[in-house]
């Protein structure tokens, strides 16, 4: 693991991201968000498609986690899905990349464990992030060997439903740091400096902070509702 990525150890990665539907949408965009990100305090970039990231790339020399989001028909996976992906983002060469380790079936019926081999036979020096949704599916990436255990998913998936990443004091966090071997990222509904702040504390290596950050349109939405109750 190289030095950036190691500074990364009880430091705030900010999750830049905006989806063609979204009005920030623009790689310019992303790379002054992510030079705000900096300015702010950030240790680490996330980023969506490799034209985002090379634009990120010159703008801060930061460690990136790299994903593409791609819909396929046949799938419900659609982080970093096939080897089309891991491809395109390899052209950019992120620190780390993401991607989907749910159990849920790949494009083409691929299974986890098929595309992860795929994967480390093409770049076997990559460093790999699993986006999970539940605390079996990160100790399954665990094994397979993924360099970092994400959370990036609980609540977002069929199997994880009904789980809430902030319930019982992060009861899923401290389960999957107490099991794994590798080092846990902390993400999805991080949206606080106490959240953010106790995840470390509960022994994550690190934390990523999005949607509260980089995208205005949710940050207005509460505060417009709220007048919209006088």
């Amino acid at each position: 693991m190289n030095q950036k990525v190691e500074e990364l150890k009880g430091k705030l990665i900010v999750s830049c991201q905006a989806l063609p539907h979204e009005p920030l949408h623009s790689s310019f965009i992303m790379g002054r968000m992510a030079v705000a990100a900096k300015e702010g305090g950030a240790y680490g970039i996330r980023a969506n498609t490799k034209e985002d990231i090379k634009e990120i790339q010159s703008q801060v020399d930061l460690p990136i986690i790299g994903i593409v989001k791609r819909d396929y028909d046949d799938s419900e996976v659609y982080i970093t899905p096939t080897m089309k992906e891991i491809d395109e983002l390899m052209e950019v060469k992120p620190e780390i990349i993401a991607l989907d380790a749910t159990s849920s079936l790949r494009p083409g019926g691929v299974t986890l464990d098929d595309f992860v081999a795929q994967i480390k036979e093409r770049y076997p020096d990559q460093l790999l992030m699993a986006d999970c949704s539940t605390v079996e599916e990160a100790l399954h990436a665990d094994e397979l060997g993924f360099d970092f255990i994400g959370t990036t998913l609980v609540g977002y998936t069929k199997q994880s439903a009904d789980l809430k990443i902030e319930a019982d004091d992060f009861a899923i966090i401290r389960e999957i740091v107490d099991k794994a071997k590798h080092h846990v990222i902390a993400e999805g509904n991080i949206n606080t400096p106490e959240k953010a702040k106790r995840v470390i504390e509960l022994g994550a290596f690190s934390v990523v902070v999005g949607s509260i950050i980089t995208r205005p349109q949710l940050i207005t939405k509460p505060f417009a509702e709220a007048l919209d109750q006088l």
